[in-house]
């Protein structure tokens, strides 16, 4: 998978959907609202993956108000939306691929919802391993993302993007929930779980370092 013009095709659909952003997913409270709801108490430093328009932070600042908080999504026109919101002095944003950017270290938590069902399960290690580094000892991962059944439909959709990559703009290529988990140990994460969600083919997982 070419992850530099993946990158660019996310960017520029993401670009071009920001306007309805907040009404598609605004279908996705409860999942989000996860997120929250299974942070550690005293959280405070947050990175969110794909973070967009900011939609998760709502209920992560109401319990969190002194929350720092730093979203990393490739779509400046997302970021720039992330502004208008009343905790946007509270969030710092990175623009840029995730496999590219740096994102700091330390935080208590990483999050992210609808945003990693893009990549393959080799790029998806990678990427979890940065999710890893860049936590401290004990932080959490919990990333609430679009599942497929079994891993007999996760390699017709990997197979189905290799076949013609240029087909659409955007093409998700989710995952079986236990190769998630797999991934998320071969990463070094520990107490890797996985739990049911308000909508099917969504899962939220949860690790630690």
């Amino acid at each position: 998978m070419d992850l530099k013009k993946r990158g660019r095709e996310m960017k520029e659909f993401f670009d071009r959907k920001t306007d309805g952003y907040d009404d598609v997913h605004a279908a996705f409270a409860v999942t989000k609202r996860m997120l929250t709801e299974n942070l550690d108490e005293g959280t405070v430093t947050v990175l969110d993956l794909g973070g967009g328009t900011g939609l998760e932070l709502i209920p992560l600042f109401e319990r969190f108000p002194e929350a720092r908080v730093t979203v990393a999504d490739i779509s400046p026109r997302m970021l720039e939306a992330l502004t208008a919101r009343p905790f946007a002095d509270r969030v710092r944003t990175v623009c840029g691929d995730f496999f590219e950017t740096d994102w700091g270290e330390g935080y208590d938590a990483v999050i992210s919802t609808s945003a990693l069902h893009h990549f393959a399960p080799e790029d998806k290690l990678r990427l979890y391993k940065k999710v890893r580094d860049c936590l401290r000892d004990g932080g959490q991962f919990l990333n609430a993302d679009k599942v497929v059944p079994d891993r007999r439909a996760q390699e017709e959709a990997l197979t189905e993007y290799a076949e013609d990559p240029d087909r659409w703009p955007h093409m998700d290529t989710p995952l079986a929930p236990s190769s998630e988990l797999e991934l998320l140990e071969d990463a070094g994460f520990i107490h890797c779980s996985v739990e049911l969600t308000d909508r099917e083919d969504y899962r939220l997982f949860a690790a630690r370092k």
